[in-house]
């Protein structure tokens, strides 16, 4: 698998000194190519790494293995996450989980699984700044910890600043109300398509029904329903040259900026803009 910048897991861990051991297809691992795996002469397994496609789906003839199965072997399991979905109950929602995340799996769930250790972003689905973060076993935490990279890679008083705001939030479970991604993806889509109208109706442009993404390598293939505005021909170009850019689409002859990735307060810089062009 490889991630944003070009990084490939596979070299990142050959790099730590790790000898990789691929089991199983692309398509369809059982446990018992792990098990298999694990009982080859001089295997010397260290632990077993289960890496979360979160930038990709595979689809069609496939079979993954549950965490759970997998922590009945004899050695560790981490579980590389990705994306930073703390809990897959969602208990900061307003409501239900939503759809679009059911297929996404989530910190709390894989822990109880059984999993030793978890990693995944600080930012994604968390939604706070852009960091690692590894999770899990304490004893296993403290011997990351030990390392000698952990020091040059530890983050600075900005960054634990910002995920502890975040984890208090999520302790408050007003994440919906304080974190810029869970305000945009928890507001209802008729409260999206009525400021559609309103920028519509000051600009002349066509309120459209759109599909929104989470990003940055979260929920693969899963969509938001979302509303936004769209104007005919592609006017990327004039959006971007404005002195505050505005970044949207062109599709089908159109230009189409979704709202539900624009805070409110913007919407009058929209309005100029499409007035402009």
């Amino acid at each position: 698998m490889e991630i944003g910048g070009g990084f490939r897991v596979p070299e990142v861990m050959e790099q730590s000194g790790a000898r990789l051991v691929d089991v199983g297809t692309t398509n369809r691992t059982r446990c018992d190519d792990y098990r298999a795996a694990l009982e080859r002469p001089g295997a010397d397994v260290a632990m077993v790494l289960k890496v979360h496609p979160s930038n990709f789906r595979v689809e069609g003839f496939v079979e993954d293995t549950p965490v759970a199965e997998l922590a009945a072997l004899p050695v560790p399991v981490v579980v590389d996450l990705g994306s930073g979905l703390v809990d897959a109950t969602c208990p900061w929602w307003p409501g239900p989980p939503p759809p679009w995340l059911s297929d996404e799996p989530a910190a709390v769930q894989t822990l109880r699984a059984g999993a030793a250790l978890v990693t995944f972003s600080g930012d994604k689905l968390l939604g706070g700044p852009q960091a690692g973060i590894v999770a899990g076993r304490a004893d296993l935490v403290e011997r990351c910890l030990r390392h000698p990279l952990a020091r040059a890679l530890r983050p600075g008083g900005l960054v634990i600043g910002a995920l502890q705001e975040l984890a208090l939030a999520y302790l408050r479970r007003d994440v919906c109300d304080t974190v810029p991604f869970w305000r945009m993806a928890s507001t209802p889509v008729a409260a999206v398509r009525e400021r559609a109208g309103a920028i519509a109706a000051a600009t002349g442009a066509e309120v459209v029904t759109t599909e929104a993404l989470a990003g940055a390598g979260s929920a693969p293939g899963a969509t938001i329903p979302s509303a936004g505005v769209a104007v005919h021909g592609d006017r990327l170009a004039s959006l971007r040259a404005r002195p505050v850019p505005i970044v949207a689409r062109a599709r089908d002859g159109r230009t189409v900026l979704d709202l539900r990735s624009v805070e409110p307060a913007d919407d009058a810089l929209v309005i100029a803009a499409l007035r402009e062009i």
